[in-house]
């Protein structure tokens, strides 16, 4: 099953820095030989992808960035990271999430839908035990799935920056992990206009990620808009402007909510109008910043990539799909 890490087993004072500074201390011939083997036998780094194929060309994971996502209160970026770490364990790679916003076994419901493609509360389960019975054939083989995939930390409200900071070191350090998911940003410092301490906190991410040649995930919001329609920029973030700046790629989640409120009303809405973009609107080391329109799937809870699709598998590799 998903591994749970818990605060009482990390020394935290022994994570908080960072203390093997003499082996940063290097040759330049290191260098200089590790650009000679690059020439003499030239690859493309298969770098890790978000889960819909339309995106694989436009924005990758490296490892050693950090990304930024954000969105307004009730936006889905909870869904959208969710499924994304689910796509993320699929391609090989180890995923921790320290959500402070909610508990494990909360965030492990909403995944084990999104992974199962199916709705456990789909009142055709009511009553039969041989639903009840494929449903917990469902969630066994996630338990076994998710095993040595995926980590949860287990603490909600606030947290310290220097904790999260020792967390995010000692899961790098001692458990593998190759994407760190932190929701959210605000839970980890005191005060909104703590601009100092937004800065020092990310730039310290920034340091691990590229130290430990990890992929951090950082959830953060956004300032309450003027209405709903509006669809939110890196401008639009809370704090300090500093914490754009500092991170190698920034998307934000928006969730099409006029549409949704003129399909309750019983309104004609076009099919091809998305229910949610992801507005990327930095992306350091590629070359494409844009947006990308998603479909809401309701019994998963998936987003997909074009009106009335199928559910993806996620436990295949997105290339597969």
């Amino acid at each position: 099953m998903a591994g749970m890490i818990f605060p009482d087993e990390i020394d935290f004072d022994a994570y908080m820095h960072e203390t093997d500074a003499q082996q940063k201390v290097r040759p330049a011939s290191e260098w200089v030989d590790e650009l000679i083997a690059r020439i003499e036998n030239p690859t493309r780094p298969r770098h890790a992808l978000m889960p819909w194929r339309k995106t694989h060309a436009l924005l990758q994971f490296r490892p050693g960035e950090v990304t930024l996502w954000g969105g307004a209160n009730g936006g889905g970026k909870s869904l959208v990271t969710g499924q994304i770490a689910l796509s993320l364990c699929a391609q090989g790679e180890r995923v921790c999430v320290a959500s402070f916003e909610m508990k494990p076994i909360r965030t492990l419901e909403r995944m084990g839908r999104q992974w199962s493609g199916q709705n456990p509360n789909d009142p055709a389960y009511a009553g039969s035990e041989e639903a009840k019975r494929l449903m917990l054939d469902v969630y066994g083989q996630f338990r076994d799935w998710s095993d040595t995939r995926l980590w949860f930390y287990d603490q909600q409200g606030k947290v310290t920056a220097s904790q999260v900071i020792a967390v995010a070191r000692y899961c790098a350090k001692e458990k593998g992990i190759t994407h760190f998911f932190i929701d959210s940003l605000m839970k980890c410092i005191d005060g909104e206009d703590d601009y100092n301490g937004q800065k020092a906190f990310v730039d310290e991410l920034t340091a691990i990620a590229r130290d430990y040649q990890i992929h951090i995930h950082l959830v953060h919001h956004i300032r309450k808009p003027a209405d709903e329609s509006y669809k939110p920029c890196k401008y639009d973030y809370r704090g300090s402007g500093a914490i754009t700046d500092q991170v190698d790629n920034v998307i934000s989640v928006w969730r099409n909510k006029p549409k949704e409120r003129d399909v309750a009303a019983g309104k004609q809405v076009k099919e091809t109008d998305p229910d949610a973009l992801l507005i990327c609107d930095k992306n350091r080391n590629g070359e494409w910043e844009g947006q990308i329109a998603l479909w809401f799937e309701a019994a998963s809870q998936q987003f997909v990539g074009s009106p009335g699709a199928e559910p993806l598998v996620l436990y295949r590799h997105p290339e597969d799909q």
